[in-house]
């Protein structure tokens, strides 16, 4: 499979075996997966303890992360948000609504105990399909 691997050169280096992004080519079409982008910036460090600054850091990320692979936000077709305290879902949901506008992709928010790093209140990870 001819597949291409999406890493930022501004991003944090991802911390494991993985990569931020992946492009894989479906025909015609190509699917673009985008790990779980939490608000740490590229020297590690978190953003801010605000829900909203680290949730428009986060949908920046993937952003540019859909650049990298030539696409952008209006080609997503499935987001899932992570919360590690579901009084926050109207903030999140609002900067949500600002970044897909009328592209509506399937969604799962939930909340979860912890997030990989002490501090996040948020991850998302996408997929996007453009042709």
């Amino acid at each position: 499979m001819n597949r291409q691997q999406l890493n930022p050169a501004d991003m944090t280096p991802p911390m494991g075996a993985y990569s931020h992004g992946y492009v894989v080519p479906l025909g015609t079409a190509r699917m673009i997966f985008v790990t779980g982008q939490i608000p740490i910036d590229s020297e590690g460090n978190l953003v801010s303890d605000d829900i909203t600054e680290q949730t428009r850091f986060v949908f920046e990320r993937i952003v540019s992360i859909l650049e990298a692979g030539n696409t952008s936000m209006a080609d997503v077709v499935k987001a899932q948000i992570f919360l590690t305290d579901i009084d926050d879902f109207a903030a999140v949901s609002a900067i949500r609504n600002e970044y897909f506008g009328e592209s509506k992709p399937v969604s799962t928010l939930v909340e979860v105990s912890a997030l990989v790093r002490e501090g996040c209140k948020v991850e998302v990870e996408v997929i996007a399909i453009a042709t």
